[in-house]
């Protein structure tokens, strides 16, 4: 054992340093020296006061009770720190921008500057963390009990171990000394407190370089090697699978929030930040530092069950090891680390939860019952002061009387996770505010309110076991008897953790309220206003404000208002900077914005409106630019999906493109083969004219028969020319500017026999017998008789030509479908291909299946004409043969009331 003068003394040397650290660090900050202690590494290491002595001391113990189940507290803050990038870069970036005091000014800030919903926050920290300081004074009782008593009772269970309330009583009234004077040293909560973070940061060093020395001198010296240190692990640390269940994801999830939520991280990660750069190093290095600080956490637990007897505490395996192996020193050093745990948490706690009560319920009670109202400048600091020096020595008065109750009843060994759980009340209203546009004031009371009724009665009162207000038999049977409503399984529903079970109501209730009833609310005009700015953060600044409020206040009352909260000299800078302040009587937008900003730096946001609106004669909030703020958002993600959508057209243009271009190389290649075959066909003609010219030309004395035959001849290719350049003028003349007739009503018929009589001369010649097959009759069609006629002239001599039966047929028939009028030509020959069936439409094209030559234009040109009659031209199916059709809309018949009088007939 050590003696305990020797440890006091060692304790108020270490005290001594701190101190020392902390002036000369506020020192060289009023003097605009305060880069080192401002520095990434300096903010991390601030961080780590997330480290409790329940951590330092608790982690080994849980991890010999539970095996893996302690790292869940340090995994939760490392996955929150690694993915900083998704909130807490936005979370940190509100509080600086602005100039957030505590996790109550933020949301009440972000909800409209709500004084109830600050309040509420305060007290609801106030409750979950008073039990956690009571810890740490139970555990520096504890402690030092340990290191000073004999050896027989260093391994004895903690019923040897009465609470030393005496000693809780100093080392409170030391920290609250401690926190007085360097945490409230002026009124301006905003600015950084560099004398406590630097003393803070000195006792991570110390407290991480305390349990490395255990861990180390365990593993090498007391076991020999690292195989030896974890030979003969509980089973919960060799075989965890069991481990890995609900309670597990629970706490990772509960200690995620708690590094976030709890008044004192929030206090160092939001409101000490002064730059990005140091949440960027803070992403990583804070990771580092868990992870080291629980890497010879195992090693210590399994050597302490392996060494210690088995009624020994775990929770002091860091001091009953070395105190067992006679190593005083180390176990000083632990005594040390464990010390440091617990005061820089009770004092950064203390220093966040003394602002918010101050700015969030004495102040706003004083301005209510007006006892600020007439108090010149001195007064008013010094009460702003005096409110949160008795804000601290009332909490750690609060967690003291906790200790003394609940000290005795064994239930500080899991308050701490009982912490959690409340802290995470605060989520909802924290992640919603800054996504969600519509949450409002009332839904976030309604969801914490509710929230934290159900934690209190699930968790945290059931801890006392009959010491306050809860009793054993109300625990086990429920109220009156109502076995639904017993706080271990609410509404029956059983086999839960206690913890997972309080944690999962209590969210549930806390985040269904808060969606549900700001569905059912509005937000007011300033909420809107401050959901735009916070959810906005990154897209503007906070003079954006200054454009959508507009009020008025005399400007002496506002100088009068900023003279008694600021003081004279930063106020006198804050009207020097208004041109307009040194003539105007009344104060401008930007000047009271500017006045209410620094106020909420020292009072918070909603005490800083309270005192604003008292002096402002009138407030109006514009709603066109409140519109363009919170509508910002909104056209961003119209522009994206708007971007989404012309992306998407670039591919389907990119797309179509490259059909078009396919296309175009295949008209490229029908361009070429169209000259080809134009100049084949026109080659053909003009040969034989030129050659039987000259022979005419040439041989003067030949007979007249062959001058005639020859004559005819060249009579024939000039003809045949002719209707060539016929018909590539009628396809120019079609695909440039249509075809050119006067629509008329006319009875298809007529042309129909008309084509039949043109084309019987040229099959008699070609031994083809052509066929009237079934006609229909009284009908009509719009169109004109001529084209109509070419058409079915091309098609039955196209019939004609190509048939290569040896009993060539062609039918010629017609018929009414529905509304249509169908006339066809069928032969019975080879027919058409399957994949020429739509090629031979084409200009100069030609059925692979026929070498007949033959310019290919008069399909392409038939189809044209008949599309041009809104019908259209296409080959029938299931048949032998080819059959073509031609399919055009039926007209009414005159007589039927229902004839086109406006056409004439054709």
């Amino acid at each position: 054992m050590l003696q305990a003068n020797l440890v006091i003394t060692v304790c108020l040397l270490y005290v001594a340093v701190l101190f020392t650290v902390a002036f000369i660090c506020d020192r060289q900050a009023r003097a605009g020296r305060a880069r080192w202690s401002a520095s990434p590494l300096i903010f991390t290491l601030s961080i780590s006061v997330y480290c409790t002595s329940w951590t330092f001391f608790g982690a080994v113990g849980s991890a010999a009770r539970s095996g893996l189940e302690f790292a869940t507290i340090y995994i939760g803050p490392t996955i929150v720190f690694t993915g900083w990038w998704v909130f807490l870069r936005k979370l940190v970036t509100v509080g600086r921008v602005h100039n957030t005091t505590s996790i109550a000014d933020l949301i009440s800030a972000r909800f409209g500057k709500n004084p109830a919903l600050g309040a509420v926050v305060t007290l609801v920290a106030l409750v979950v963390t008073t039990p956690y300081i009571a810890l740490q004074l139970q555990a520096l009782t504890a402690s030092f009990q340990v290191i000073t008593f004999p050896a027989g009772a260093v391994t004895a269970t903690k019923i040897d171990l009465v609470p030393d309330y005496w000693s809780g009583a100093w080392v409170a009234l030391g920290l609250a000394v401690f926190s007085i004077m360097f945490g409230v040293r002026n009124i301006d909560v905003n600015e950084r407190h560099h004398g406590v973070i630097a003393a803070i940061a000195l006792e991570a060093v110390v407290k991480l370089v305390a349990l490395l020395a255990v861990g180390l001198w365990v593993v090498f010296w007391l076991a020999g090697s690292p195989a030896a240190a974890l030979a003969d692990a509980p089973v919960s640390l060799t075989n965890p699978q069991q481990t890995f269940g609900v309670r597990w994801i629970t706490l990772c999830i509960l200690s995620g929030a708690a590094i976030i939520c709890l008044p004192r991280q929030f206090q160092v990660t939001v409101v000490e930040n002064s730059n990005e750069r140091q949440l960027r190093t803070a992403s990583w290095l804070f990771p580092l530092y868990l992870f080291v600080f629980c890497l010879l956490v195992v090693p210590i637990a399994v050597t302490g069950l392996n060494r210690l007897p088995p009624d020994a505490n775990p929770d002091l395996y860091v001091l009953t090891l070395p105190l067992d192996a006679g190593q005083d020193v180390i176990a000083l050093m632990a005594f040390i680390g464990g010390f440091s745990s617990a005061t820089s948490m009770v004092i950064v706690s203390s220093i966040a939860l003394s602002t918010m009560i101050s700015n969030h319920i004495v102040t706003p009670l004083a301005l209510r019952f007006s006892s600020l109202s007439d108090a010149n400048a001195e007064t008013v600091r010094s009460f702003i002061l005096g409110s949160r020096r008795a804000s601290i020595l009332f909490i750690i008065l609060l967690g003291f009387l906790y200790f003394r109750l609940a000290a005795t009843a064994g239930a500080l060994a899991d308050i701490g996770l009982i912490s959690f759980c409340g802290a995470a009340q605060f989520l909802p209203a924290l992640v919603g505010g800054l996504y969600w546009r519509r949450a409002t004031h009332k839904g976030a009371l309604a969801g914490m309110i509710a929230g934290f009724l159900v934690w209190a009665y699930m968790l945290f009162l059931p801890s006392f076991q009959d010491h306050f207000l809860i009793s054993t038999a109300l625990v086990q049977n429920g109220p009156f008897g109502w076995a639904w409503l017993k706080p271990r399984t609410l509404f029956g529903l059983s086999g839960l953790d206690p913890l997972v079970h309080a944690a999962f109501w209590s969210l549930f209730v806390n985040t269904a309220l808060f969606v549900v009833v700001s569905m059912m609310t509005e937000p007011t005009p300033l909420a809107r206003l401050q959901s735009a700015l916070f959810i906005d953060v990154f897209r503007r600044r906070t003079e954006s404000e200054q454009r959508v409020l507009r009020r008025t206040a005399p400007i002496t009352e506002l100088r009068q208002i900023a003279d008694r909260v600021l003081g004279p000299a930063e106020t006198v800078q804050i009207f020097v900077r208004d041109r307009r302040a040194g003539r105007a009587t009344v104060a401008s937008d930007e000047l009271i914005t500017a006045v209410e900003q620094r106020l909420a730096a020292h009072i918070g946001a909603a005490s800083a409106r309270t005192m604003i609106s008292r002096i402002v004669s009138s407030e109006t909030i514009s709603v066109e630019e409140l519109k363009r703020l919170a509508g910002e958002t909104e056209r961003i993600r119209a522009y994206s999906a708007e971007l989404e959508r012309k992306s998407q057209q670039i591919e389907s243009t990119a797309a179509e493109l490259a059909r078009a271009n396919a296309r175009l190389r295949e008209v490229d290649k029908q361009k070429d083969d169209f000259l080809s075959q134009i100049s084949h066909e026109l080659r053909t003609p003009m040969a034989s004219i030129r050659s039987f010219s000259d022979i005419l030309l040439e041989n003067q004395d030949l007979d007249e028969a062959k001058k005639l035959r020859f004559l005819g001849i060249i009579q024939n290719e000039s003809l045949r020319l002719t209707r060539l350049l016929d018909g590539i003028l009628d396809m120019n003349l079609l695909e440039t500017r249509g075809l050119s007739w006067s629509p008329g009503l006319l009875d298809p018929e007529m042309a129909l026999d008309q084509a039949i009589e043109s084309c019987e001369a040229l099959a008699l010649r070609s031994g083809v017998v052509l066929k009237r097959g079934t006609r229909t009759r009284d009908v009509l069609i719009l169109g004109d008789r001529d084209k109509l006629a070419q058409v079915m002239v091309n098609l039955i001599a196209n019939a004609i030509k190509y048939n290569t039966d040896p009993t060539p047929q062609v039918v010629v028939s017609s018929r009414v479908r529905g509304d249509l009028y169908e006339a066809s030509v069928r032969d019975n020959g080879r027919g058409v291909p399957e994949e020429d069936r739509e090629r031979i439409f084409e200009k100069f094209a030609r059925g692979s299946a026929h070498q007949q030559t033959g310019a290919g234009l008069g399909l392409a040109i038939s189809r044209q004409i008949v599309e041009s009659f809104g019908g259209r031209l296409g080959l029938g199916t299931g048949r032998s043969g080819a059959e073509f059709v031609v399919s055009l809309p039926l007209q009414p018949l005159p007589g039927t009331g229902r004839e086109r009088a406006d056409l004439p007939k054709a």
